[in-house]
């Protein structure tokens, strides 16, 4: 089993409609609606016309699920919407999540509960029709991928529902944090990035993650450095030529993770 690092936060209560849960991969002895269910919780209409709802992934006790990056170890979840209507994009907003280790390896995810809020743009006023699949990875002594798919039709006047589980969600959110340096230098197969931000200590634990927006680029497990509230983080970036290539800082983002907080930089100036 997983050691348990820093502190879980979040106990929601149901709400939402269910949504239709499959395997992946060739069916496995244990019904996967016993190790996840997932619901949307429709949340509401924003002034700007935007809809903010949620994804609800409940755990069997004993299981978890993976953040976005997951680190040394996990199945990153992904989305497929090609069936909705007057979707032009949708934005995530992840709550920070919890720091694990097992046999010798880290991994970020959620136990018990995963509330994962959603910010629908529209291309037009009108109803929303979310319609496609998420694949996710489950795990307990072993790893299994999961597909659900979601289906949902989401009005401007809709009742909305589950408002304070999303609201607890949106608030659980990485501190920003701006003024990141940052530097990148060509190694043989791709670019190394350096960066330096200040930071507060998040305890014994912690660990950074740099994510650049095309997910075809290989980042290794990032360096860290720590001198009091400075942090170095250090990664290596390959893209799918192998070769040295231009970064975008602004595009690139820093998480720092450790103790059930988080601290975010979204780019980074040059140095």
């Amino acid at each position: 089993m997983p050691t348990y690092i820093g502190h879980m936060i979040r106990s929601l209560a149901p709400l939402a409609s269910t949504l239709f849960l499959g395997l992946a991969l060739p069916a496995f002895a244990q019904d996967p609606a016993e190790m996840a269910k997932i619901d949307i919780l429709p949340g509401w209409q924003m002034e700007n016309g935007h809809r903010m709802a949620a994804i609800r992934v409940q755990l069997a006790p004993g299981w978890h699920t993976y953040w976005r990056t997951p680190g040394e170890t996990g199945i990153p979840p992904t989305f497929e919407l090609s069936g909705s209507d007057n979707l032009a994009r949708m934005d995530l907003h992840w709550p920070v999540p919890e720091l694990f280790s097992e046999n010798g390896l880290w991994y970020l995810g959620y136990e018990h509960e995963l509330i994962l809020p959603i910010e629908l743009i529209p291309e037009k006023d009108g109803d929303i029709r979310l319609s496609g699949t998420m694949d996710l990875g489950v795990c307990k002594d072993i790893c299994m991928p999961l597909r659900a798919t979601l289906n949902a039709t989401l009005t401007p006047d809709g009742a909305g529902g589950a408002q304070t589980e999303i609201r607890n969600a949106l608030a659980d959110q990485p501190k920003r944090i701006i003024n990141a340096t940052c530097k990148a230098a060509p190694i043989s197969d791709g670019m190394r990035v350096s960066v330096d931000m200040s930071v507060p200590e998040l305890g014994p634990y912690e660990v950074a993650v740099i994510e650049h927006p095309d997910r075809s680029v290989w980042i290794s497990e990032a360096a860290v450095e720590r001198a009091g509230g400075k942090i170095k983080v250090e990664s290596d970036l390959v893209p799918s030529d192998a070769q040295p290539f231009f970064i975008d800082r602004s595009q690139l983002t820093i998480t720092v993770i450790g103790n059930g907080t988080a601290y975010e930089a979204q780019g980074c100036s040059g140095n």
